[in-house]
């Protein structure tokens, strides 16, 4: 069996009709959806890392979502269960993950409105016809295909917003890069915060990440 790690860019039709969680929403994760032909609707169950009574408060005056409840995991985290109704457009854009050979490995990364991470497990046959499946319009980038010796699971439960937004603006400044573009004064002044603050909130975040990967 092979994977591949698919980033999917959506058109503002396919774009699924939810409110715009920048500034309050950090991170959220599908881990599963159901699709009701019967009733009409899909929904998804997120992991959500941000902004909970706020997330709540634009999801339920939001027409295009028939019910959203959630279930707290910590002040930072929650999970999510939203309803919408099924659209032409979503059932096109879950089609192409409908054959035999395939599994969709959760989680699904929204990275905003228009931009999806997904890792899809299946035989070499089911992944290759994978990309020519896809309908009109939606992006695709191969971001890596190969045998999947990976273990899965969530990062959102396992940093703060903080580290979120740490290791974010580590990253934009080029902290990461190889040589080394930005020192660690330059992450703590975009910070707001030392640089004895911001070496920890990194370390913390990495630390988290290496536990996430070997599965401690």
């Amino acid at each position: 069996m092979q994977s591949a790690d698919l980033t999917l860019t959506l058109p503002e039709s396919m774009q699924l009709p939810t409110p715009d969680y920048e500034g309050y929403v950090d991170r959220e994760e599908v881990l599963s959806w159901r699709v009701d032909p019967v009733e009409g609707v899909v929904g998804f169950l997120s992991l959500v890392a941000g902004d909970r009574e706020r997330c709540v408060e634009v999801a339920t005056d939001l027409d295009a979502i028939d019910r959203f409840d959630v279930a707290p995991i910590d002040d930072e985290t929650f999970y999510a269960y939203a309803e919408i109704d099924l659209r032409d457009a979503d059932a096109s854009l879950m089609a192409p993950f409908d054959d035999g050979g395939l599994v969709v490995v959760p989680p699904i990364v929204y990275e905003d409105s228009s931009t999806v991470r997904v890792t899809a497990l299946g035989t070499d046959d089911a992944l290759s016809g994978l990309l020519d499946r896809f309908p009109d319009g939606v992006g695709v980038e191969v971001e890596r295909v190969g045998d999947h010796d990976r273990l899965s699971g969530s990062l959102a439960s396992r940093l703060t917003r903080r580290q979120f937004e740490a290791l974010s603006v580590a990253r934009e400044l080029g902290y990461y890069e190889v040589p080394r573009e930005a020192p660690l004064s330059a992450v703590a002044d975009a910070l707001g915060c030392s640089e004895s603050a911001a070496s920890t909130l990194l370390r913390t975040a990495q630390a988290n990440l290496v536990d996430a990967a070997l599965a401690r």
